[in-house]
């Protein structure tokens, strides 16, 4: 059972990000926007059960959840932590296994995609992980990269704009300077 050790606010302010003591899902990145999608996930299951929750990320000892705009975080915090303290740690019998909402990687022979993950790893998803979310990779066709925000960037502004142009700049100035990267 995972105790937690902070809860940070985000720039989104509708989402939160959990701090844990122990890990919830061994390096695995798990995205959930409904608690349809949620079903075969019992952390996350039991967080959408709360009520008023829109999405659940999770990736090693980092929860964030976002709240419906009416939600009040001072009712919804306590609420949230019950659940999270009752889940499994990653290193129990237990533990959450790869399954469901779990984050494919994207393959390819393009040699681009091993420097784009390398200077997102670096330089981009620590970042966003410090916010309470990531970054996933979808298709790198031609000159066009797809990308998703999960988590607390799933659904920021700032994501979308100012965080998306830096990234393709970054990505334009390392690797193809032709390169234009697309939020979906």
């Amino acid at each position: 059972m995972p105790k937690i050790s902070d809860i940070q606010e985000t720039p989104n302010p509708n989402a939160v990000k959990f701090i844990l003591r122990e890990s919830v899902s061994n390096g695995v990145a798990r995205q959930f926007a409904s608690a349809d999608q949620a079903q075969g996930d019992p952390l996350s299951k039991s967080l959408f059960d709360v009520g008023n929750v829109v999405s659940v990320f999770y990736m090693d000892n980092m929860i964030t959840v976002e709240k419906e705009d009416v939600a009040d975080w001072d009712e919804l915090l306590p609420a949230l932590a019950a659940p999270i303290r009752a889940a499994d740690s990653a290193s129990s019998p237990n533990g959450v296994s790869a399954v469901g909402g779990a984050v494919a990687a994207v393959t390819s022979d393009d040699p681009r995609l091993l420097r784009i993950n390398e200077i997102l790893d670096e330089k981009v998803r620590p970042y966003l992980m410090g916010d309470g979310g990531y970054l996933e990779i979808l298709d790198l066709q031609d000159h066009t990269l797809k990308i998703r925000y999960q988590g607390a960037c799933g659904s920021c502004p700032s994501s979308l704009s100012g965080t998306l142009m830096a990234i393709e700049g970054m990505l334009k100035q390392e690797v193809d300077p032709e390169l234009e990267v697309i939020a979906v």
